[in-house]
Parts: C-alpha cells; structure tokens; sequence
C-alpha cells in the first residue's frame, strides 16, 4: 500500500472517530511498512501507542481491509530515529506550553454518549439534572460533581455527555476527560521519565478535569498524593471537577481520609439500579434506532416488556441483549416474537436469573427503612439501622450465592459469626411478627421483579 492509500484511509478514520480523537491519535501515526499480512504504524510515545491499539487498532484493521490491504493485523512501534527520551502525545506536533493548547490529549469520547441519548427515569434523574447542570458551563456551583453507582447504570454515559455539551457550548474550553487508571500511569511514566513538572502543568491548566473508576487509585500512594495537589489547585482556581466510582466516596477502601472528605465537599450523587420503567424506557429507544436498520423486521408486542422484566441487573447487557435480538432476526428474516426472543436469548435470560446482588438489597433495604447506606455497612448499632442491616443480611443469604465471609466483607468487613448471628435473628423474629414478614416479602418482590 502507498501512503496515499493510507492518507485516503485516514480521511475515512477522521469521519468514524471524529476530529477530536483523529487529530490526537491517528494523524501522527507514519505507516512504515505492510509485508506478511502485518501493517506497522511508527508512533512517538510507547503509551502513544498502547492507547492506539486499544482503542483504534480495530478501527484501523477493519479500514485497511475494506480499502483491499492484505493484513491480519497491526502493530505499532517507535520510530526508529525518535529521541531516547520518550515525548508525551501532546508533543507529536509543534511544542507548545499547555496554556496555549487546548486539545489537551484525553481518553477518546463515544461519540453515542450524549445528553439526548441517555434515558432518563427516577433512579436517575438528580445525576442527569446535576450532570446538566454541569454541562452549562456557568459558575461553578457544586465542585466536584461525584457520580456513583453500579456498572452499566450510567456514570460514563453522563460523563461523556457533560464533555460533548461543554466542547460544544464552548469550544475554547479545556476539558480532560480520562479514567483514573490513565491518570495514574501518566503519573507514573512522568516519574519515570523525570518530567513531573510537565504533568503538573498540563493537568493543572485545564479547566474542566474528569476523572472516571476514581476508585482506581485507592491504595495507590503517590497517585493519590498528586491526584490531592491537583484536585486542590484546580478547586482553588474555581475550575470544574467531575468523579466517578462504583461507590460513595466515603466507602472506597484505601482512599485516604483527605481525599475522601475532599470528594464530599461537593455534590454526590446515587444512580441506583434500574427500575421496570426505565429499562422499558432504554428498550424503546434503542428499538427506534434499530428499526432505522432494519426497516423490514417487526416486533412483536409484549417482547421489550418481556425483556426489560427479565434483565434487570445491567444496561449494557440489556441493550447487547437487544442488539443481538434485531441482528438474529435479520438473518433468518423472521418476526421478532416472543419464541423467537427466548430462544436467541436464552443464555442471556438464564444468567439473569435470580442476579441479586448484595448492592442491590443494601440499596433496596435502605430505602425502605429510611436510612442511609453508610449506615448500612458502618459500625452504628442502634436498633433503627441494625434491624435493617440484619434484614439485609438475610436477603443477601436467601437471594445471592455468596459465602458468608463474602457477606461480611460486604458489611463493611464485619465476621461471618455476625452474619449468621444477624440471619438467624430474623429467622426468629419472622415467625412472630407478621409486618416483619409481610416487609421481607415486599422486599423480595422488588429485588426478584
């Protein structure tokens, strides 16, 4: 292949990842040579290109084969003449100071993560307002927004979100999204490089920094230390701080206790798992979208309800779930009827069976005694929050398969003797008190439904 060939394949890349992520990731990349099937691209920076391989490798194999390129794979290598001491991506081009920049190189956004793609419902309508707000760019009046929750209920969607309405609003806006895992192995190759002046710089000049999975770093030392300075030196310049974790800050093991209370100065929001109505809600919409594809297959009534009812721990299962449903039935050409919706799902429906998590049943439990969740798993013990943890207790026994030492852990690190003991109290307490019992039902009902 010529490198004219790949100059027209990466005008075709440009149009699929956007100019954003082509400018930073794939306009630097030099094809050196393509022999023996292997296409291998000269990159400045080993994590330069790492990250092209994980996120754009694909992108790039599935276009050099539609141009008729014979290769089965890529690679990527540094350049043979570039300098011993490795340059970050931002120096691929020209240097310039991080104050003159604003394409400060992130972690790519997904392009389909927008405000007017995510579907809004209770367990997540005070993130998405909050998120909204945010995204407005105005005076900064919560610092940081901290989102947390389970997987697949939502956190990145709304972070990438905030990114494409702050870019479009105000395009001269420096935003930096990336996972804490970036953060922490930029941090470590600046160390390693002796270029920890240049790290502080660039992530203290942006105005808006996103940290996603800030769970990432807990017990990571000197992660947190310069994760500390720069939260505080963007905070103290009134700039925006978006986080966020599988948990509640106060709840991640290994974060240090500054952290922490830092992280809860501003506003921290729950997206709770998904209820009936929001998952109907998330089907419909992604059904809109793929009848725009296959503009010939019907569904068949009752099948989104059938689904939405059955697979309730996760959205990205239950849209993959969907996905695979309009495909199948394009390759047999047949109506997506409820038969047919069991039968091509039946390994997804099967392991969606009774998937109660001990998250879930703390959350559920919680709500319905009015209590918080740190109170939940934390070491208070009257009888108001332990009644409630005992109940929790025994519903994480009935309904998940987890040991009792894995109960424990879940409880905030508590014995397994005080699990069985908590089990076995409401086994006790249920024969003789009949609102007890009639809540322990309730309760199953929702967590099962």
């Amino acid at each position: 292949m010529t490198n004219d060939g790949w100059v027209k394949i990466r005008e075709d890349l440009r149009k699929r990842v956007g100019k954003d992520n082509y400018v930073t990731w794939i306009e630097p990349l030099k094809l050196s040579k393509l022999d023996d099937g292997v296409a291998s691209f000269a990159v400045p920076t080993t994590f330069f290109g790492d990250w092209v391989k994980r996120n754009f490798a694909e992108h790039i194999l599935n276009h050099l084969l539609t141009s008729g390129a014979a290769v089965d794979r890529v690679e990527f290598a540094l350049e043979r003449n570039a300098p011993t001491k490795s340059v970050k991506p931002s120096e691929a081009a020209p240097r310039k100071r991080p104050s003159d920049d604003k394409d400060v190189p992130g972690a790519p956004l997904d392009a389909r993560f927008t405000f007017d793609s995510f579907v809004v419902g209770k367990p997540n309508e005070l993130a998405h307002a909050a998120a909204r707000r945010v995204a407005e760019g105005g005076p900064v009046t919560f610092n940081p927004l901290f989102l947390y929750g389970g997987v697949g209920l939502g956190k990145t969607h709304l972070m990438h979100a905030i990114a494409h309405e702050l870019q479009t609003r105000q395009p001269e806006l420096r935003v930096l999204y990336l996972s804490a895992e970036q953060f922490m192995y930029r941090f470590v190759q600046a160390l390693r490089e002796r270029q920890v002046m240049d790290f502080k710089e660039l992530f203290r000049s942006v105005d808006v920094l996103m940290v996603d999975d800030v769970q990432f770093i807990a017990g990571k030392d000197s992660t947190q230390e310069e994760f500390f300075h720069t939260f505080n030196a963007l905070v103290d310049q009134n700039k925006q701080i978006v986080i966020s974790a599988d948990r509640a800050p106060g709840e991640i093991k290994g974060l240090e206790e500054r952290i922490k209370s830092r992280l809860q100065c501003g506003l921290v929001v729950d997206l709770h798992p998904t209820d009936y109505e929001l998952r109907l809600g998330i089907l419909q919409q992604k059904a809109e979208f793929y009848h725009t594809q296959y503009r010939d297959l019907k569904i068949a009534s009752g099948v989104l309800e059938f689904l939405a009812h059955r697979i309730s721990t996760n959205v990205r299962v239950l849209e993959g779930a969907l996905t695979r449903l309009f495909a199948f039935a394009s390759l047999v050409g047949r109506e997506i009827t409820l038969d047919l919706t069991q039968d091509c799902l039946a390994d997804i429906l099967r392991a969606s069976d009774r998937k109660v998590t001990i998250e879930e049943i703390q959350r559920k439990v919680a709500e319905h005694y009015n209590i918080r969740l740190s109170d939940m798993i934390g070491p208070k013990r009257v009888r108001t929050i332990a009644r409630p943890r005992q109940i929790a207790m025994y519903l994480s026994k009935q309904l998940t398969s987890r040991s009792l030492p894995d109960i424990g852990r879940r409880f905030g690190g508590r014995d397994h003797t005080t699990i069985m003991h908590g089990v076995k109290k409401i086994e006790e307490l249920m024969t003789a008190d009949s609102q007890l019992s009639d809540d322990l039902q309730m309760l199953k009902r929702l967590l099962q439904g």
